[in-house]
């Protein structure tokens, strides 16, 4: 079955010739949605998701790519989740379908492309945390503890101040006092 899912970014648009032109390409359901193409939360694209069904002949039927995603790696995160479903896609304007060679051809083609650029951005983070590093850069969050609030924490500590107030005097929760100093803060 032939699902349609139209879309326009303002109220101010019309779907009209969206939707004749899914109708005319057989779909029996077309959804639509006013949203722009930029929003990741698209409730109605969420619900024409839910709607086809995995390994069947339903196939997502568009007028456009971008009426679909919002950037190339979006349009690559759904044909990956339809490709996963065995669900076929099909945009009228470009002339894809996923039922002809050609087609499976591309969705193969975008996959690689969406595997690639993932690779790429784990290689440049693992670069870039390197040569952090390298610089005597750690990531993270900043430590709550230094050396002198150690040091001051077991001074206190020593002259018997309770735990919570010197946690309060050096500016840490309790729970990291104990971490730090187990043993010396009971």
């Amino acid at each position: 079955m032939k699902v349609g899912y139209a879309r326009i970014s303002t109220d101010g648009q019309v779907l009209d010739a969206q939707i004749d032109a899914l109708k005319n390409a057989g779909c029996e359901k077309v959804f639509t949605e006013v949203a722009s193409g930029a929003k990741k939360d698209r409730p109605v694209l969420k619900e024409v998701m839910a709607y086809l069904r995995s390994n069947s002949d339903d196939v997502l039927t568009v007028y456009k790519l971008d009426r679909v995603a919002r950037s190339l790696p979006h349009l690559i995160e759904i044909m990956g989740e339809l490709n996963e479903r065995a669900i076929g896609f099909q945009s009228l304007t470009e002339a894809i379908d996923t039922s002809t060679p050609g087609g499976k051809l591309l969705f193969h083609i975008m996959g690689a492309i969406g595997e690639f650029e993932k690779n790429l951005i784990q290689e440049r983070t693992m670069h870039g945390l390197q040569a952090a590093r390298a610089k005597g850069r750690v990531g993270g969050r900043p430590r709550s503890m230094t050396e002198g609030k150690v040091k001051a924490a077991k001074q206190l500590l020593a002259e018997g101040v309770p735990v919570k107030d010197v946690a309060n005097a050096i500016s840490v929760s309790v729970p990291t006092l104990y971490r730090w100093l187990p043993g010396r803060a009971r």
